[in-house]
C-alpha cells in the first residue's frame, strides 16, 4: 500500500498574466484544492468575521492590510485542508507571508508565470469583471458563452476602473517590486520554476509536463 502524499503548490505570475486560466487547469488535471487568497478575504469581510472587520477597516481607510492578519486569515483556512493537496494562489505577497506560510508547512513548489509587461496590458484592457464572485473573462481568449454575462449567473460583466493603461503600468511596477523579494526568496529555496511566454496555451503545457514530473502518479485526481 503506498502512502498518499500530500502536494503543495504555490502559483505567481503578475495581474493579467494567465494565472486564473493556469490555476484552473491545475486544479481540472491534477486534482489540486485551488485556494484563492482574495476569496478568503472577500468571505472574511462579507462574513464580517474578526479578522475580516479588522481588514475592512484598514482598507477603509486606506491603509494596507498588516501582513501578520492576511497570514493569519490564510493559515486558518489552510488548517482545514491538512489532508488536502492544494495550489495556493495570491499568497504570499510578502518575504514576511512567505516565512509564515514556511513555518507551518512545507511548499514543494512554486510556479512562477513570466509574461511581458506589454502583453499583459494589451491583456488587461480587453478584461470584463463579474464583481460579485471574482470571476474574469478575456474577449480575446477566455470570452463569456454570451457577451457581457457571466457564465454561472448571467449577471452583467463590468470593466474594472483599474483596467485603464495608467493604472495597469503602475499596477505591474508595484507588482514587480513587493514580489521580487518572494520570488528571490523561494529561489534561494530551491523551490521556484519560472515559465515564460505570451500565451497561456503555449505556457500551460510546460507547466502540466512539469507536474506530471513532480507529482506522485497516485497523487493526481485525488479530490
Amino acid at each position: 500500500m503506498s502512502l498518499h502524499r500530500i502536494f503543495r503548490a504555490v502559483i505567481m505570475g503578475p495581474p493579467g498574466s494567465g494565472k486564473g486560466t493556469v490555476s484552473a487547469r491545475i486544479t481540472k488535471t491534477f486534482g489540486l484544492k485551488h485556494i484563492s487568497s482574495g476569496d478568503i478575504l472577500r468571505a472574511n469581510i462579507n462574513a464580517k468575521t474578526e479578522l475580516g472587520l479588522l481588514m475592512k477597516s484598514c482598507i477603509d481607510q486606506g491603509q494596507l492590510v498588516p501582513d501578520d492578519v492576511i497570514s493569519r486569515l490564510i493559515l486558518r483556512d489552510l488548517r482545514a485542508m491538512e489532508q488536502n493537496s492544494w495550489l495556493l494562489d495570491g499568497f504570499p505577497r510578502t518575504v514576511s507571508q512567505a516565512e509564515a506560510l514556511d513555518d507551518a508547512y512545507t511548499v514543494d513548489t512554486v510556479i512562477n508565470l513570466n509574461v511581458p509587461f506589454q502583453t499583459i496590458k494589451e491583456r488587461l484592457t480587453s478584461r470584463w469583471t463579474h464583481l460579485p464572485s471574482g470571476r474574469v473573462y478575456n474577449t480575446d481568449f477566455n470570452p463569456p458563452k454570451v457577451p457581457g454575462l457571466d457564465d454561472v449567473t448571467g449577471e452583467p460583466l463590468v470593466q474594472r476602473d483599474d483596467d485603464t493603461p495608467g493604472t495597469v503600468t503602475r499596477r505591474l511596477k508595484s507588482y514587480e517590486t513587493q514580489t521580487e523579494p518572494v520570488l528571490e526568496y523561494y529561489r534561494s529555496k530551491g523551490v521556484l520554476q519560472t515559465f515564460s511566454g505570451t500565451e497561456t496555451n503555449k505556457i500551460w503545457p510546460h507547466v502540466e509536463a512539469f507536474l506530471h514530473r513532480k507529482l506522485p502518479t497516485a497523487n493526481r485526481n485525488v479530490a
